[in-house]
């Protein structure tokens, strides 16, 4: 009989339900932070002529009901001044109605790559996920999403450039071969300016690298050569040294392009 009773609860609680539109509010957890407006005005239209053939998933909260899944179809039907829209109440805590609201947006193809890569952080940084859990609810490889989720140690500026300009996710990915920031925005800016595509973004890093390459030898070539210049500055002191005291010491240098030579004659007599 227990069976029986929590099989129509289910069944209660799974079916469609007529809900005032007003009363069905966001999820806070949505990680799409700009929706296409165009899509929404193809949608409503479609709504307009078919209804909505998908309800919306929602959880009771209070007298409201909070979206888990569906704001696209929300937005078009409020776009269509509809009064009522279809919906199914799921019973979940917050933290799995999050956790779903974020596999279902990640797993949609038109979400942004920063957006989709900040739902994954947060599935594992906020939800306890680790990285191979994301990795098999989102149906991928770990190393994919490991992949995802490196894109987000690019600054915000960075960021802001490349999703302003409609780069993709491989030129953020290439953008991180470099350390320093300031060399990522000076990449970006000839990125931009040239309308590289990857693989000639890829060249111009490495290109750039090879030149911060050779940059460091300059300076290590440079400080080597001050060090020799030390112990030369020492030598002819101690011969300027000898000389005030009476020695007649003699220096002769000698120098090629992989040595310098210095030859000293000591006479043995102090005249």
């Amino acid at each position: 009989m227990a069976g029986f009773f929590n099989a129509v609860k289910e069944r209660q609680i799974n079916k469609v339900i007529e809900v005032e539109i007003g009363r069905v509010i966001p999820n806070p957890n949505q990680p799409r932070k700009q929706f296409n407006e165009a899509e929404i005005v193809s949608l409503a239209e479609s709504i307009s002529q078919n209804g909505i053939l998908q309800p919306l998933s929602v959880r009771r909260i209070g007298d409201k009901y909070e979206l888990i899944a569906g704001e696209r179809r929300l937005r078009a039907a409020k776009m269509c001044e509809m009064a009522y829209v279809p919906c199914i109440v799921h019973e979940i805590n917050d933290r799995d109605s999050a956790i779903i609201a974020l596999v279902e947006n990640i797993q949609r193809q038109d979400l942004p790559f920063f957006d989709e890569a900040a739902a994954i952080e947060k599935l594992i940084t906020y939800y306890g996920l680790t990285q191979e859990e994301a990795a098999v609810k989102l149906g991928r490889a770990q190393s994919t999403v490991a992949n995802k989720l490196r894109i987000l140690r690019l600054t915000p500026d960075e960021r802001k450039i490349i999703t302003e300009y409609n780069l993709t996710e491989r030129h953020a990915r290439a953008l991180l071969r470099l350390a320093s920031p300031e060399d990522r925005v000076s990449v970006l800016e000839k990125i931009v300016k040239n309308n590289l595509n990857v693989e000639k973004t890829e060249l111009l890093i490495d290109e750039y690298i090879g030149r911060r390459k050779d940059i460091q030898r300059c300076k290590k070539r440079s400080g080597a050569f001050q060090h020799v210049s030390f112990f030369l500055n020492t030598i002819n002191k101690a011969i300027e040294t000898m000389q005030s005291s009476g020695i007649h010491a003699e220096s002769r240098r000698i120098q090629s392009e992989d040595y310098i030579e210095y030859r000293v004659r000591i006479p043995m007599k102090i005249s």
